[in-house]
C-alpha cells in the first residue's frame, strides 16, 4: 500500500507551491492562470465571478476545534466552483519564519509573552497579511481564508476595519467546540498530520499540543459581535448560528456547505464497478459477466482484511480496542454498479444507490472504436484533443457535465459521517477523486482506476492523502480502464493509478518504449484532413 503521491513528485510538479509543506494534495497549490475549475460554470476576464465581490474569511477559535479542517474544505469546496481561493494559515508563516514546532520560542503562544517574541509574531503576522493583500488586489483573487486563532473581540473588530480600507468584505467562521471525544480526535489528528510534529513521539506531541491549547483558554472570548457577519460551528456541525449584517451570494453559498460539512475523521474507498457482459455497450445496463462476479467478491474481501488490518494497527500503536467505524456502500444506479455490492450487501453493510452517479453518457460514440470515431468525427476529434475536459461528442456528456451533474453528491460526501465505499464506473470515480484531492480539470480525464486496485482517501486536517490496496488475483482481462470511455488518444491500461499522464505534449502520450498511445503510429495532428484520417485507419 503505497502514497499515490510523493514528496519527490510533488516537489518535481511545476505547479508545485514552495512554500506550502503539503505534498500529497493539491489544495495548496494554485491552479495556472487562465484554467477552468471543475464545476466552474463560466468564467470571466478577471478571474472573479461577477455577482460578488471580495472576501476575507476569518477563522475564529481555539487549538484543535477544527479550523484548519474547516479552512481547507471550504477551499476544496469554493475552488471546485471557480471562485479563485486561497488558505492562508498563519502556522506556515510561523514555521518559515522559525521552522518546525520544536524550534519555537517558549512563550511563542502565550498572551504575555516576551518582547522579543511579540517582534516576532507581529513579523510573521505582517508578512501574512501583506500576502492576503496582494493575492487581493494583485492575483484577482475573489476569497482569500485567513486561517488563525483570532481570540478577542477588539482584534477581530480591527481586523474587520482593516480589511474594509480595501474594500474587502469579511465574515468570520468560528468553529467551538465543547465535546472533549471531539477535541481529543483533533489533537491526534494535528499530530499525525501537522508539520510542527514530524519526528515527535505520539506522547510528546499531544502533551505539547495540550500546552497551547491551555495557554489561549483564559484568554479567549467567542464571537458575540452583533456589528459583524459570521458564522458559529458548535461541536463540529451539531448547531450552526449565523449573525448576518451584509451577506451576498457567495456567503449565502458558504453558509449552505457548512451546514452539509462536519470535521468528524472519515476514510473514502474508490473502487470500479466490475465488467459487464456487454462491456461495450451503455444502453443494455448489462449484468456482471463471470469474471466480474469474481471481482466484486475479491474486493469485498480485500476491503474487509484492510480495515481489519487498520484497525489492529491503531490497537498496537495504543489507540482503544473498538470496532471499526460502520462502512456505508454507495453505487451507481447501474445494474454492474449494483451487482459489484452484492457481496458486501450480503455481509451486512448497508448499500445506497446514487441516480447521480450514472457514468458519463458516451452519445453517438457508444460501441464505436477509436478508428472508426476519428474516421466519422475528424471535426469532434480535433476539438476533443484540445480539450477533454469540457468537450463533448454529439448527443453525449462531458467531464464538465458529470461533475455539475455530482455537485448534490459531494455534499452528501460531505455530509456522510461512516466510512465511505463508492462503487462506480471510471468517469465518475475519477470526478470525485479530482473534488477530494483538488485536481485541475485538465487532470480529472487522465486519471486511471484499474481494477485491482480499491483507492482509499485519508483525510487529515491540513490535507487529504490517498494510497492504493491492491485486490489480488483479479482476471488480468478485466484490469485496464474500461473500454466504454471515450479516450482520445487512448491512455495505457497498465499504468499506476490515479495520476496524471504525461501532458507535456498536447498532441500525443507514448508509453515507454516511445509508441504512441492513440492507437496509430504516428501523432494525429488536429489539423490532418479526412483523407490523412482514412489511409491512417486503413493501415491500422
Amino acid at each position: 500500500m503505497d502514497t499515490l503521491l510523493t514528496a519527490e513528485v510533488a516537489a518535481n510538479s511545476p505547479r508545485f507551491r514552495r512554500k506550502s509543506s503539503t505534498f500529497v494534495d493539491a489544495i495548496h497549490d494554485m491552479p495556472e492562470t487562465g484554467e477552468m475549475a471543475p464545476a466552474q460554470l463560466y468564467s470571466t476576464e478577471s478571474g472573479r465571478l461577477f455577482h460578488s465581490g471580495r472576501i476575507a474569511i476569518v477563522t475564529v477559535g481555539l487549538p484543535a476545534r477544527g479550523k484548519t479542517h474547516l479552512s481547507v474544505a471550504l477551499a476544496r469546496y469554493l475552488r471546485w466552483l471557480g471562485v479563485k481561493t486561497r488558505v492562508f494559515h498563519l502556522g506556515d508563516y510561523r514555521r518559515q519564519h522559525v521552522g518546525d514546532g520544536k524550534d519555537v520560542p517558549d512563550d511563542y503562544f502565550f498572551v504575555n509573552a516576551s518582547a522579543s517574541t511579540v517582534l516576532l509574531r507581529q513579523k510573521i503576522l505582517k508578512k501574512c497579511r501583506d500576502d492576503i493583500y496582494h493575492f487581493l488586489n494583485h492575483e484577482n483573487g475573489q476569497i482569500a481564508i485567513y486561517d488563525a486563532v483570532n481570540p478577542l473581540a477588539a482584534g477581530r473588530r480591527s481586523l474587520a476595519r482593516e480589511f474594509a480600507k480595501h474594500d474587502v468584505e469579511t465574515l468570520f467562521i468560528e468553529s467551538a467546540c465543547y465535546d472533549e471525544r471531539i477535541i481529543e480526535e483533533n489533537v491526534r489528528s494535528v499530530k499525525i498530520s501537522s508539520p510542527d510534529y514530524i519526528g515527535w513521539s505520539a506522547d510528546d506531541a499531544v502533551k505539547h499540543y495540550l500546552a497551547r491549547i491551555s495557554a489561549k483558554i483564559p484568554h479567549f472570548e467567542s464571537m458575540e459581535e452583533t456589528d459583524l457577519n459570521y458564522i458559529k460551528m458548535i461541536n463540529a456541525g451539531e448547531r450552526i448560528s449565523v449573525n448576518n449584517c451584509s451577506f451576498g451570494y457567495l456567503s449565502h453559498r458558504i453558509v449552505f456547505y457548512l451546514l452539509n460539512l462536519h470535521i468528524k475523521s472519515r476514510h473514502t474507498y474508490f473502487a470500479r464497478a466490475g465488467s459487464s457482459s456487454e462491456e461495450d455497450s451503455y444502453k443494455a445496463d448489462a449484468s456482471l459477466s463471470e469474471e466480474g462476479v469474481e471481482y466484486a467478491q475479491k474486493m469485498g474481501e480485500t476491503l474487509i482484511r484492510h480495515r481489519e488490518r487498520e484497525r489492529q494497527a491503531l490497537i498496537d500503536r495504543g489507540g482503544p480496542d473498538v470496532p471499526p467505524k460502520m462502512l456505508t456502500v454507495w453505487t451507481s444506479t447501474r445494474r454492474k454498479a449494483v451487482e459489484t455490492s452484492q457481496y458486501l450487501y450480503e455481509n451486512g453493510y448497508r448499500v445506497r444507490q446514487r441516480s447521480q452517479m450514472s457514468q458519463l453518457n458516451p452519445g453517438v460514440c457508444e460501441k464505436k472504436s477509436e478508428r472508426r470515431i476519428r474516421l466519422e468525427y475528424p471535426e469532434e476529434v480535433a476539438k476533443h484533443e484540445a480539450d477533454p475536459y469540457h468537450h463533448r461528442y454529439p448527443r453525449a456528456e462531458s467531464y464538465h457535465d458529470l461533475a455539475v451533474r455530482l455537485e448534490p453528491i459531494i455534499l452528501e460526501l460531505e455530509r456522510e459521517q461512516n466510512d465511505l465505499l463508492i462503487i462506480a464506473h471510471e468517469s465518475v470515480l475519477r470526478v470525485l477523486y479530482g473534488y477530494l484531492m483538488a485536481c485541475n480539470a485538465t487532470d480529472i480525464p487522465s486519471l486511471l482506476f484499474p481494477r485491482d486496485e480499491i483507492i482509499e482517501i485519508i483525510p487529515a486536517s491540513y490535507n487529504n492523502e490517498a494510497t492504493r490496496i491492491k485486490i489480488p488475483g483479479i482476471h488480468e482481462k478485466i484490469i485496464p480502464p474500461s473500454p466504454e470511455d471515450i479516450r482520445i488518444p487512448v491512455p495505457p491500461s497498465g499504468a499506476i493509478t490515479p495520476i496524471r499522464l504525461d501532458s507535456s505534449s498536447p498532441k500525443t502520450n507514448t508509453n515507454a518504449t516511445g509508441t504512441p498511445l492513440n492507437g496509430f503510429a504516428t501523432p494525429l495532428e488536429p489539423g490532418d484532413g479526412q483523407q490523412l484520417l482514412i489511409e491512417r485507419a486503413l493501415r491500422d
